[in-house]
């Protein structure tokens, strides 16, 4: 593969006792939910030998490296949290909120000189990884960024960072059965999910809107709202 790098490239040499940052990101295209984004700072050799993607483990293995991550003493991290009304801005777009999410969580853990490897949110990996710099280090520490598609698959710290993510937005989606357990399960919260999308369309049929926890301005809800107000008039 040839990458689109910027002269941030040396940001991926580290030493395995040398201490870094890997982030990512979970949830940039589910209907229901937060997205969130996770930072984990520490010498790649301290990640456990077992972290990879987050996509190829069971989801108790998810849990369980979290958990371990989150309570090394060798290992700090950083959660950012982007939640449904912060998507649904019409003033803003899931590039820069990827941007944002990254940016927040590395700005939570990061020094000075720190060096950041990102799985890049944009077809850019070089705009990206300026992009999340550039925010980042914008009244706080000074770092380098690195970006690259699927860096979750390559580096430890992006993998455990990936980790991260993924289990507290699993986390969030679990709550949310509990909250609208009259009309749930909720599912995955991917609008490919026929779980996901049946339970927006029983909450929509009982309300006469969408659940908070809807993103209103994903085709899927809109899609939503017009087939009751199409069963609505049909009942004239």
């Amino acid at each position: 593969m040839t990458h689109d790098r910027d002269d941030e490239e040396g940001a991926t040499d580290a030493h395995p006792d040398e201490v870094a940052i890997g982030t990512d990101e979970a949830g940039k295209g589910p209907v229901l939910g937060p997205m969130v984004a996770a930072a984990v700072r520490a010498a790649p050799a301290r990640i456990p030998d077992d972290v990879d993607d987050s996509k190829r483990l069971s989801p108790a293995t998810r849990r369980d490296l979290a958990e371990a991550l989150r309570t090394s003493p060798d290992v700090d991290v950083g959660v950012a949290v982007v939640p449904t009304e912060r998507i649904d801005d019409p003033e803003t777009d899931m590039n820069s909120l990827t941007v944002a999410a990254h940016a927040e969580a590395v700005a939570a853990v990061a020094r000075e000189g720190d060096r950041v490897v990102a799985d890049a949110g944009d077809v850019s990996e070089s705009r990206f990884a300026r992009r999340v710099r550039e925010r980042a280090s914008d009244g706080g520490p000074s770092v380098a960024v690195y970006a690259e598609h699927g860096a979750d698959e390559t580096y430890p710290l992006v993998a455990a960072a990936s980790v991260v993510a993924k289990v507290e937005r699993d986390a969030r989606i679990e709550a949310l059965d509990d909250e609208f357990a009259e009309y749930g399960p909720v599912g995955s919260g991917y609008p490919s999910d026929p779980t996901t999308r049946e339970f927006l369309r029983r909450y929509v049929e009982a309300t006469g809107e969408l659940p908070d926890c809807a993103r209103a301005s994903w085709s899927t809800s809109e899609d939503v709202l017009a087939a009751a107000e199409q069963s609505g008039l049909s009942e004239f």
